[in-house]
C-alpha cells in the first residue's frame, strides 16, 4: 500500500475522533462558546474533506488491484464524514431551553454519539480488514516480483550458456579450418616429393646413359 496513502488515512482517523469529541462539547454549549466551537469544527471538517480528497488523488494513481481497495477504504472515510457535517447541522439548529438540552445530552444526544461510535467502530474494522487484504496483495505482489526475478536470472543463465556453446562451436569450426589448411600443406608437400622423386630419377637415368655412352666409344676404339 502506499505510505502516502496511509499517511493521509492516519491523520484523517485522528481528525475525525477530535471532531467527535469536539461536537460531544459543543451541544453542552450555549451562546459565542457554542458558534466558536462550531467554527473550530466546520474547520476541522474542511481539513477532513481535504485530507479524503488527497487520498482520493493518490488511490486512483496506483495500481488497479490496489487502488480498488483504498477506494473501498473511501467510501468509508466520506460516510463517516458525511455523519459528522449532519451532527454539526443538528447541534447548529437546535435553539433549545437548558431543559430540552438537557434531556437531548441525556437521550437522543446519548444515542447519536452511541450509533456514531458503533459507525466509528464498524469503519475500523473494515479498515482492518481492507489491510489485511492490502497486506495479502503485498505477499502476492512480492511473490510475483520474487517469481520474476527467479525467471529473469534463469533467463541469464540460458544466455551465458548459449554464449558459451556458440563459442565453443566457433572453436570447433577454427579447428577444423585449421585441419583442412594442415591437409592443403601436405598434400602440397606430397606432391613436391614426388615431383622431385621423378627429377631425380630422370637425372639418374640421363647419367647412367651417359656413362655407359662413354665406356662403350672408350671400349670401341
Amino acid at each position: 500500500m502506499s505510505e502516502v496513502f496511509e499517511g493521509y488515512e492516519r491523520q484523517y482517523c485522528e481528525l475525525s475522533a477530535n471532531l467527535s469529541k469536539k461536537c460531544t462539547a459543543a451541544a453542552a454549549l450555549d451562546g459565542e462558546q457554542k458558534k466558536q466551537k462550531l467554527f473550530d469544527i466546520r474547520t476541522g471538517l474542511d481539513d477532513a474533506e481535504a485530507l479524503i480528497r488527497k487520498m482520493d488523488l493518490e488511490a486512483r494513481s496506483l495500481q488497479p488491484n490496489v487502488k480498488a481497495v483504498l477506494l473501498a477504504k473511501l467510501r468509508e472515510y466520506k460516510s463517516d464524514l458525511n455523519n459528522l457535517k449532519s451532527e454539526v447541522k443538528r447541534i447548529a439548529s437546535g435553539n433549545l431551553n437548558a431543559a430540552a438540552r438537557d434531556e437531548l445530552l441525556e437521550s437522543g444526544m446519548a444515542d447519536a454519539l452511541s450509533a456514531s461510535s458503533d459507525q466509528r467502530s464498524r469503519l475500523m474494522m473494515t479498515t482492518e480488514r481492507l489491510n489485511q487484504s492490502s497486506d495479502r496483495i503485498k505477499d502476492s505482489r512480492r511473490t510475483m516480483l520474487e517469481t520474476e526475478e527467479l525467471g529473469v536470472s534463469i533467463l541469464q543463465d540460458l544466455h551465458s550458456q548459449r554464449q558459451a556453446l556458440l563459442h565453443a562451436n566457433n572453436t570447433v569450426h577454427g579447428v577444423d579450418d585449421n585441419i583442412s589448411k594442415s591437409k592443403r600443406i601436405l598434400t602440397n608437400i606430397s606432391r613436391r616429393m614426388n615431383r622431385n622423386k621423378w627429377i631425380v630419377g630422370i637425372i639418374i637415368a640421363v647419367l647412367v646413359i651417359a656413362i655407359a655412352l662413354v665406356l662403350y666409344f672408350k671400349l670401341a676404339k
